[in-house]
């Protein structure tokens, strides 16, 4: 017996698998993947008689999740599981995991459960089954999707703290004093969380989470997991296979994280990948005559709105009177970068360009809640998976200078504030970044944007590097943050690999559809 049959022994689930789908046409570029040793991966790989597509059964109420109607959509199903805060200490306190389902829209079709891990980390898996958007209609058809929000997210017992302590972390850290502050505050941040979280504060890791997302997949009845991880879930996902390689029928990771970055890498990585998407909005305004600074030098002209910003002399459009820092500036930039909306991003500096010069009064921290004095955390998962140690302001300042010259248009890439909010965590962290040491019998599926300005290409080709026989990378030639529902390229093949566990060729591409905005 392996281990996901004796698993499944162990709780009372079936560990043989139901029949996979009939065989789709499919490009040259895809091969498909037999594995001898596993019934259902052989079953998915080759045509299916329709006498057993027909014969497949209905969704059951699966053990450990208590089903019912969603308060918010009573199409879904909405569901919890108790699971152990310390999976070392099984008989220890525990936490309520929430999760939803939809059922597959074609019972005598439907293959499995199909599990889709949210990203952030912050993301509610839960919120995404309800608004049923994120997965196409043959995918809907052939499985029941069933997401969650992971440990310390959303509804699954989240991570709580002091609204006051989140709102003092600092946008960029100045000198020594500040930087001294910086720990001192996040000291009592943590404490603060502690205390409002209870146990599972200290447990909000990744590996973790696998240990949850595995006692999904035996409660849902599958003895292997299909699994679709986007952004912050491609780690769950990667490590996941890491951990139960034996238990992965087929896995998509979508705008993929690398977790074996030290902190100099890390951010030298993100500002890469910030300034890519950056140099491609610049290069559309450039070509396009509808961009509103064609013609024009657009480097210039955002340079002169640092220079500005930089000057206390910016007023931020969307809080009068509070200035707009160098800081707000490269956040904002890059937030448009996602979709990516350069019209929009284009419309703003124009704005910001007409705006008068005048003295606006200090940058504000984000809202954490107005009138709340409880806020949601969900950077503590971040901080458990990641140690990013900088001795002190010295060090940090060699950083900035560093990003400055590597992205001289967004100078603060996103992963400055990661650095500053997990600054003085205690090492060791209870998931500490390394290499993956991945061996599965089903390549995984790395799907990423050739200019993703979070999850960079340069990540993708790393991780699949670590993957090596283990993982295939498909590429969208294209751009923004997400690429499975921006073309029908990208969406056949994860759909095919998902569904007939058909690979592409490792270093096979996807043509990007249309720039934005044209």
């Amino acid at each position: 017996m392996d281990d996901s049959a004796r698993q499944d022994a162990e709780v009372g689930q079936a560990a043989g698998r139901r029949a996979g789908p009939a065989q789709l046409p499919r490009p040259v570029w895809f091969r498909t993947l037999a594995v001898g040793a596993t019934a259902a991966l052989l079953a998915a790989a080759l045509p299916t008689p329709a006498p057993a597509s027909a014969a497949r059964p209905t969704p059951v109420p699966a053990p450990g999740i208590a089903w019912q109607p969603c308060e918010k959509d009573r199409t879904a199903e909405c569901g919890t599981m108790s699971l152990p805060v310390d999976w070392d200490r099984p008989d220890g306190d525990r936490f309520t995991l929430h999760l939803a389902r939809r059922a597959a829209t074609d019972p005598a079709a439907r293959i499995g459960s199909l599990v889709f891990g949210p990203g952030g980390p912050g993301d509610s898996g839960v919120d995404r089954i309800i608004k049923n958007d994120r997965f196409s209609d043959e995918l809907r058809r052939r499985f029941d999707i069933v997401s969650f929000d992971p440990r310390g997210i959303g509804r699954s017992n989240p991570v709580r703290c002091s609204a006051e302590l989140l709102g003092r972390q600092p946008q960029v850290i100045t000198d020594q004093a500040r930087f001294d502050a910086a720990l001192k505050d996040n000291a009592l941040l943590r404490a603060d969380c502690r205390a409002r979280t209870g146990p599972l504060y200290d447990h909000v890791d990744t590996r973790s989470a696998v240990r949850d997302v595995d006692a999904v997949r035996a409660a849902l009845g599958e003895s292997r997991l299909t699994f679709h991880g986007s952004s912050y879930g491609t780690l769950l996902g990667a490590q996941y296979a890491e951990e139960f390689p034996g238990r992965v029928r087929a896995m998509v990771l979508e705008s993929v994280v690398d977790h074996s970055l030290g902190t100099r890498a890390f951010l030298d990585t993100q500002a890469a990948t910030a300034q890519d998407s950056f140099d491609e909005f610049v290069a559309w305004c450039v070509r396009t005559p509808s961009c509103a600074l064609h013609g024009e030098d657009v480097r210039a002209v955002w340079a002169g709105l640092l220079a500005r910003a930089e000057r206390g002399e910016l007023v931020d459009p969307d809080r009068p009177g509070v200035a707009l820092t160098p800081y707000d500036l490269s956040r904002f930039a890059q937030r448009r970068l996602y979709g990516p909306d350069w019209p929009g991003l284009v419309r703003r500096i124009v704005a910001l360009r007409a705006e008068p010069t005048a003295a606006a009064g200090p940058g504000a921290a984000d809202d954490q809640g107005g009138e709340e004095t409880v806020a949601p955390y969900p950077f503590a998962v971040f901080c458990a998976d990641w140690h990013l140690p900088v001795r002190d302001h010295r060090e940090y300042a060699a950083h900035l200078r560093r990003m400055a010259r590597i992205a001289p248009d967004v100078r603060y890439p996103q992963a400055l504030p990661a650095i500053a909010t997990c600054l003085g965590t205690p090492a060791p962290v209870a998931n500490p970044q390394h290499r993956l040491r991945v061996r599965t019998d089903v390549p995984l599926l790395l799907a990423n944007s050739r200019h993703d300005p979070a999850s960079g290409h340069n990540w993708a080709t790393n991780v699949s590097r670590q993957l090596g026989r283990s993982g295939v990378l498909l590429t969208y030639e294209g751009w923004g943050h997400g690429n499975y529902t921006r073309s029908p390229c990208m969406g056949e093949a994860i759909d095919r690999y998902l569904i007939s566990v058909d690979v592409p060729v490792d270093g096979s591409s996807c043509p990007a559809v249309a720039e934005p905005g044209a």
